[in-house]
């Protein structure tokens, strides 16, 4: 059993003692820490909680516990149910809610639930406001509302559509184009709540052949839910007997898009944001931001349109925080996550996919060939294991000192930027290892310099 607490919400997987897994008194507690520091700090006169949930086997046992606590702790709450990340980030806004809290594990599998946090925003809490809701809840800081005073519940199954009309508003989503394009989509949702709102999307945008894959959402996940090419066999599969010019495939919280080309080749993840940003900054040029250990094609395309590329500290947070800051057009993550201010700051799905479409429709080109017309990098994944007793903070400020005559980022770990490649080392809150991230020209250079720098590491180390 596992029970992960962190300042973007507390994780884990469900069964077992109390403190050990997912249990329904970790959530109770959890839940009450957050309800205490909404009536704090909220700005708006609201006395709204939103609540949604993706399709997990535990997520009606899970909604009914955080529904009923934040009515105990005399919050009004707004179950918007079965619903993707950035459709509750939404309806926070549209609802004017104090906040929001999304039941999802993301792309973990199926026995993981957690809770989410939102502020009055539609937004993470910051890392000020995560901490704080961690100490209410060690020191069960929480008082809860008498009998005249608990909260009201009432259920709106609107928001999936709100959602669609939302994205359809956007002024750079030519339904027009994508619908005279006629294309052909499959679309992979791994039996979550994708299933349930990509269909609707997609025959509004005016796509009339779609070919389902796990579009059920019954929780039971058909394969490992992250939208990873060793994960997506079966859709690469469909792809390649040209059923189809592009698939979509999302997380079980549809925040994160991975593309499928028409040949069954993956499109890449970390080029998701890059299509998306090339598009946006051809019609609204201006600056972008991804996170440290994001392909550096980002920049490359930003650089081409007169913008300025900035990269901040990995964490949505920390994106969306630096996006404001430089007034980014577009932003996100490169793990298939797209962050669009002209809707909202949270990585969406939905509104990747309009993008896309409406990209592809004005190219003319197959998606293999859009794929081929941006700067090719390749990334490595790594890691150095370590004992307990290492300091690794010491070891990232020799590795710093050793690579200073490159440029260097160390916001979050260190970044050492080469020429032609750069290599991201960040340490793990929960283990003694590190993190070793890599990109260059070709997969064997990419490898090469993490060797390298891996081999510094060890020996100092020693």
């Amino acid at each position: 059993m596992t029970l992960i607490k962190s300042i973007s919400g507390i994780r884990g997987t469900i069964g077992g003692q109390p403190g050990e897994g997912l249990s329904p008194l970790d959530m109770v507690k959890f839940t009450s820490a957050y309800a205490t520091l909404m009536r704090r700090t909220a700005t708006v006169k609201s006395n709204k909680i939103v609540v949604g949930r993706d399709a997990r086997i535990s997520g009606e046992m899970v909604r009914q516990v955080v529904t009923g606590t934040l009515m105990g702790m005399g919050w009004d709450v707004v179950d918007i149910d079965l619903a993707s990340t950035p459709t509750t980030e939404l309806a926070v806004v549209m609802e004017g809610a104090a906040g929001g809290i999304i039941l999802t594990a993301s792309h973990n599998p199926k026995q993981w639930n957690a809770l989410k946090l939102l502020n009055e925003h539609g937004e993470f809490l910051n890392k000020e406001e995560g901490n704080e809701v961690l100490r209410i809840a060690e020191a069960e800081e929480f008082c809860y509302a008498d009998v005249d005073h608990v909260g009201s519940y009432r259920k709106d199954l609107s928001y999936n559509q709100k959602h669609i009309d939302s994205v359809l508003a956007l002024d750079l989503v030519d339904v027009e184009a994508i619908r005279k394009a006629d294309f052909r989509v499959a679309i992979d949702c791994v039996n979550s709540v994708g299933g349930i709102i990509l269909p609707q999307l997609l025959e509004q945008l005016g796509v009339k052949q779609v070919e389902k894959l796990y579009c059920e959402p019954t929780g039971d996940f058909r394969h490992n839910p992250e939208p990873l090419e060793k994960n997506l066999g079966d859709i690469m599969n469909l792809m390649k007997g040209g059923k189809a010019d592009v698939a979509f495939v999302v997380d079980p919280d549809v925040d994160r898009l991975a593309m499928i080309c028409e040949d069954g080749t993956m499109y890449g993840e970390e080029y998701t944001l890059v299509t998306v940003a090339d598009y946006v900054l051809k019609h609204t040029p201006g600056n972008t931001v991804s996170n440290l250990s994001s392909t550096r094609a980002l920049r490359d395309v930003t650089r081409r349109y007169g913008g300025s590329y900035q990269a901040s500290a990995v964490g949505e947070v920390n994106v969306t925080t630096l996006m404001k800051e430089t007034h980014a057009v577009i932003g996100g993550e490169g793990n298939g996550g797209v962050i669009y201010p002209a809707s909202h700051y949270g990585r969406d799905a939905l509104v990747g996919i309009a993008l896309f479409l409406s990209h592809l429709a004005h190219e003319g080109k197959r998606v293999s060939e859009l794929r081929a017309g941006y700067p090719a990098y390749f990334m490595a994944k790594n890691r150095v294991d370590l004992t307990p007793q290492t300091d690794v903070d010491a070891i990232l400020a020799k590795v710093k000192e050793l690579y200073k005559e490159e440029e260097i980022n160390d916001v979050d770990g260190v970044k050492i930027d080469f020429p032609d490649k750069w290599v991201h080392l960040r340490k793990s809150n929960t283990e003694p290892i590190i993190r070793v991230y890599s990109e260059a020209t070709t997969p064997a250079a990419a490898e090469e310099i993490a060797r390298q720098v891996m081999q510094v590491i060890e020996e100092l180390a020693r």
